[in-house]
């Protein structure tokens, strides 16, 4: 048996006849697949199934429960708009479940076909209006001050050029102004960038039980509804016309002008958050991705969101 760390091992079929015992022996086409910042994810086809394999990122167990994790796989699997899990081997570091070969990963440009909205925010709607309960509660505010804490005070790492406790300050005025209770909160995925949805093939699509599906679930929790569409609008960065065109999608046009506003006011938290992810990364993580960069984008649009919510809404932050 090899280290139980497979972070830093050459994934080779030997590894998968570990983790999958019942392929033994059997041939397997392993491939590495792009994205994911803070895990190393492998695609392994044999003949008895095609699964994703993902191993667990250095010190993620700092803001990850896998746990968690792995109940919102099963339970969105279960709605019919995430992948199956295969198997979960917390003593390797390891996650199995279905991989969706059969469709495409999305893109930012993907968000700008409006044919596309109904599909996306169906799942999401899904989601949202499912009555599941997960354990992990996602408070945005709770989440931000937690994540500069692990940046600020566990890891005693601070950058000067970035204005981080008064962005806190303006957070926090902000979810004054906010404040969804928490007994109000719905399943959410927490983390919908365009790279987490799979548009399957048209002539797939009776194979499967959504014609898109959503991936990685590592920070779903119950958390407003809001916040989750605002994270969506601030990864994709669609223009505003497109914006209302998804929300309508989402949940109709009667609802669409209040159910924007709200979205609008959990922005920021969503690209705080990102932002202070990001330079934990920097810290902790061994991927050779631009942390500082990508942060760097997610404070800048945190700024830019403030000044736009005074000038749309006349709200003092």
């Amino acid at each position: 048996m090899r280290s139980a760390n497979l972070l830093y091992e050459e994934f080779t079929p030997e590894i998968c006849w570990e983790l999958l015992p019942e392929w033994q022996d059997l041939p397997i086409m392993i491939q590495e697949l792009s994205g994911g910042n803070t895990n190393r994810l492998y695609r392994a086809q044999s003949a008895k199934g095609d699964y994703s394999i993902r191993i667990h990122g250095e010190k993620t167990e700092l803001y990850i429960n896998r746990d968690d994790e792995v109940q919102a796989i099963v339970r969105m699997a279960e709605l019919g708009i995430g992948p199956k899990l295969i198997k979960y081997l917390p003593e390797r570091g390891v996650t199995i479940v279905e991989f969706i070969g059969h469709g495409i990963t999305l893109s930012n440009a993907d968000f700008l076909n409006p044919s596309l909205y109904a599909k996306v925010m169906a799942p999401i709607r899904r989601m949202h209006q499912s009555g599941v309960r997960l354990n992990r509660l996602f408070n945005p505010q709770t989440q931000v001050h937690a994540m500069a804490d692990l940046l600020q005070q566990r890891l005693g790492v601070h950058y000067q050029e970035f204005e981080v406790d008064r962005s806190l300050e303006r957070l926090d005025r902000l979810a004054e102004r906010i404040a969804v209770p928490e007994d109000r909160y719905v399943a959410c995925h927490n983390d919908l960038v365009a790279e987490n949805f799979i548009l399957v093939d048209e002539e797939w699509i009776s194979h499967y039980q959504t014609p898109v599906y959503i991936i990685d679930w590592e920070y779903a929790g119950m958390s407003p509804a809001y916040y989750d569409l605002g994270d969506l609008f601030q990864e994709v960065r669609v223009p505003r016309q497109n914006e209302k065109q998804m929300i309508e999608a989402y949940c109709g046009r009667e609802e669409l002008e209040q159910t924007l506003y709200w979205v609008d006011l959990y922005k920021p938290f969503a690209d705080a958050y990102w932002f202070l992810w990001s330079m934990v990364q920097r810290q902790i993580s061994a991927k050779s991705f631009d942390f500082y960069g990508y942060g760097k984008i997610k404070y800048e649009n945190m700024i830019r969101t403030f000044a736009f919510l005074t000038a749309e809404y006349g709200e003092k932050i």
